[in-house]
């Protein structure tokens, strides 16, 4: 058996062993130029942007929200971003909502073939904490993302690309063919 000197002896040891405990480096992947690498072996450019990028966080009922009727994989076609545009009734189009970002670089095509719409929209800047909000609780997770609202609000169309907007149904009844 033990004795209490022994006992305060060995608690005494772990005590300064527990003082001198370090930590081990983590290794972190993030993919950049389409492959995952890591972070540490980047250049200093890329280091700064990693550091710069923002996540968009949605709670899944308010994406479900926005998700087209009987869509049973969506999810998963718009993380690829080869997803069609999402029309989520046939009702005509009245109004848009662009959410677009400084620094990204497919947003002034987009920004241009809404301009050339025969509806009104609205220009939402996803960098500022107003439209980061807005994009929140309308579920976009990208941008550009283009939402085409009907005289009620409610969504009519969501697209990402000029390709996508030229391909929406729901406008094809509001816009001359002319126009794209």
């Amino acid at each position: 058996m033990r004795t209490i000197a022994e006992i305060d002896a060995d608690i005494a040891k772990v005590r300064s062993e527990l003082q001198n405990v370090h930590g081990t480096g983590t290794e972190v992947y993030a993919r950049i130029v389409g492959y995952y690498r890591s972070v540490r072996n980047w250049n200093r450019g890329k280091r700064e942007e990693y550091n710069h990028r923002k996540l968009f966080v949605a709670e899944e009922t308010g994406v479900r929200a926005h998700l087209p009727l009987g869509t049973v994989n969506a999810s998963a076609a718009k993380v690829s971003g080869n997803a069609p545009a999402e029309a989520a009734s046939a009702g005509p189009a009245a109004r848009y909502e662009l959410y677009v970002r400084q620094s990204c670089p497919n947003c002034p095509p987009v920004k241009e073939t809404c301009a050339n719409l025969p509806l009104s929209g609205e220009l939402v800047d996803v960098d500022s904490p107003e439209g980061l909000e807005r994009a929140q609780a309308w579920g976009v997770f990208s941008a550009p993302t283009v939402i085409f609202l009907d005289d009620s609000g409610s969504e009519v169309a969501r697209a990402h690309s000029v390709k996508q907007i030229r391909s929406i149904p729901a406008l094809a009844q509001v816009t001359e063919p002319a126009l794209f």
